[in-house]
């Protein structure tokens, strides 16, 4: 069994592998992340794109209702051979949150690395902390804490067929499982078969045409042929604009040539 040659993990959700994430896991061999459910920064599997160890996942609702020394038990199991577990300062563990770092030491009798609260210009980087950043818009803190671009992937979709006619062409993205910016215009990269386009990109409702909710990006120097259910990448980089009603298509269309002159000038100041 693989793991019979580890000798150290670190504990935790691993949401968004954020700096403070990434201090606890130079500290390890693997990383175990406890999976909750949806409304990730980093979905499951999607956090292994972040780490060059071995990810392993316990499912919350498989583990909810173990005892502390229960927890400790089953890590022992399951790695026969650890000799170090590394956590971060908050760390909770067992039924009820039972147990927490100090009890941690007492049940496993060997080493307890317990990592300090990270603070980035007095900021605590925390997923929670990042999410929040990312739900009222301030990408610019957000990946500051991250120590990269928030990303996003999803497939494309079909839309209403409305922008290459009459506005500007876009590509409609179906993501699940994604914690998505505040409703408005955004600054981002997309990426298409391993190839990065800049891009302009709403997430909203549609409150000008058919009030749909819709995430979708234009590409700012050509136009990129994608089928439906073709695998997409949205890196978010800056907030432009709030999302708000227009008289007719014609404002909208005028409206969105000056976001894709704003997003320029953001993109060209970001660097690759």
């Amino acid at each position: 069994m693989y793991t019979n040659t580890i000798r150290s993990v670190t504990i935790g959700s691993f949401d968004g592998i954020h700096l403070a994430h990434q201090a606890l896991i130079a500290q390890a061999e693997a990383v175990v992340a406890i999976e909750r459910g949806g409304g990730y920064l980093t979905p499951g599997y999607k956090r292994a794109a972040y780490l060059d160890k071995p990810l392993f996942f316990y499912l919350f609702d498989t583990i909810k209702d173990l005892g502390a020394a229960d927890f400790v038990a089953m890590l022992r199991k399951h790695f026969p051979h650890l000799e170090k577990i590394v956590v971060g300062y908050d760390f909770h563990f067992g039924r009820n949150k039972e147990g927490d770092a100090e009890r941690l030491r007492y049940l496993f009798d060997k080493e307890v690395v317990v990592v300090p609260e990270i603070l980035l210009d007095g900021i605590s980087v925390h997923s929670r902390v990042i999410g929040a950043m990312i739900e009222k818009g301030d990408i610019v803190t957000a990946n500051r804490l991250l120590g990269r671009a928030y990303r996003i992937e999803g497939r494309a979709v079909k839309g209403q067929g409305l922008g290459k006619k009459a506005l500007v062409p876009t590509i409609n993205l179906r993501t699940e499982g994604y914690r998505l910016p505040k409703e408005g215009v955004y600054a981002t990269r997309t990426y298409i078969d391993g190839y990065a386009y800049d891009s302009v990109t709403f997430t909203g409702h549609r409150v000008t045409t058919d009030g749909s909710f819709a995430v979708e990006t234009h590409l700012l120097e050509r136009d990129c042929d994608v089928t439906e259910h073709t695998k997409i990448g949205v890196q978010w980089h800056r907030f432009v604009r709030e999302n708000r009603k227009f008289d007719t298509l014609d404002a909208l269309k005028e409206q969105i040539e000056a976001d894709i002159v704003r997003t320029k000038e953001i993109l060209a100041c970001v660097g690759s």
